[in-house]
């Protein structure tokens, strides 16, 4: 499947330069569509004001999410002036209760979000809650683009990381586009299950799935010889100089990998290249 309609979220200039250049710049490669969402959020709970002022801080919060929302729109209509690719940008206001549902109506039509890394510095609860919502609600696979890097000329060598489960295939199906122009795909497995359904040939069936594809991978089973899993990964990945990283998101629940930690999360933190991700 091609991508045809590729969907950004704008929450702030900075925060989402790198992220918002990676998604024109594959409008460009792949001739879609780019929808860029300029999302102005009003982060205050209306609960903590003293009776009366209420309704009065509440409209003025409002009206300065509708203004953010607004320049945003400017911002983004002035990157993408003279682009060569069809694009709309929509300044959009909402209060964080109602962020999930407005993120999720908004990109579920998409072939696949672009969005800025939901947690380091600078990074409040609304960035996890809409790349969330884009992959939860919304059921479109998600690209997550690190700070201050641009998107590769060309993916070259593809990781997958790859631990049999229904997020990982996902995954892989989102990310085929990219799988059929690489030179090189590469299959992860970090300590495959002993007495799992793949035991006899860890990857074989996702390798002959691709290979139906046109896609020529190779497997790589690795020992999971530092502390976390996602270290293992990111050590492969730059072993093998990856310009892309494919894998499924929170094969645990999102309470726990956000209470425990997880290879999801810590990928998002740490990962240099881009990671495509699916639940």
């Amino acid at each position: 499947m091609a991508f045809r309609t590729i969907t950004t979220i704008l929450t702030d200039p900075e925060m989402s330069a790198a992220s918002m250049q990676t998604a024109m710049e594959m409008a460009r490669r792949e001739e879609a569509h780019l929808d860029v969402l300029c999302l102005g959020i009003d982060r205050t709970q209306p609960g903590f004001y003293y009776a009366g002022a209420n309704a009065m801080v509440v409209q003025d919060n409002l009206t300065q999410a509708r203004d953010d929302s607004m320049e945003l729109e400017e911002h983004a209509r002035t990157l993408l002036k003279g682009s060569d690719f069809p694009w709309s940008a929509t300044a959009v206001s909402a209060q964080m209760v109602a962020l999930n549902g407005l993120v999720a109506h908004r990109t579920r039509f998409s072939d696949l979000v672009v969005l800025p890394r939901p947690y380091g510095e600078r990074r409040g609860h609304d960035c996890e809650a809409i790349t969330e919502a884009a992959m939860f609600e919304g059921d479109v696979p998600v690209l997550i683009q690190p700070d201050g890097t641009g998107f590769p000329d060309e993916i070259r060598t593809v990781m997958v990381a790859w631990n049999e489960s229904t997020e990982a295939l996902r995954a892989v199906r989102a990310a085929l586009p990219f799988l059929q122009n690489a030179e090189n795909v590469n299959i992860a497995i970090v300590d495959p299950p002993q007495h799992g359904p793949e035991r006899s040939d860890p990857g074989g069936a996702l390798s002959q799935m691709l290979s139906r594809h046109g896609v020529r991978p190779e497997v790589s089973v690795l020992s999971k010889t530092l502390p976390r899993v996602c270290d293992v990964l990111l050590r492969h990945a730059s072993d093998i100089d990856a310009d892309l990283i494919v894998m499924g998101a929170y094969s645990h629940s999102r309470f726990r990998e956000s209470i425990l930690g997880g290879a999801t999360r810590s990928m998002l933190e740490l990962a240099q290249v881009p990671v495509l991700m699916a639940h």
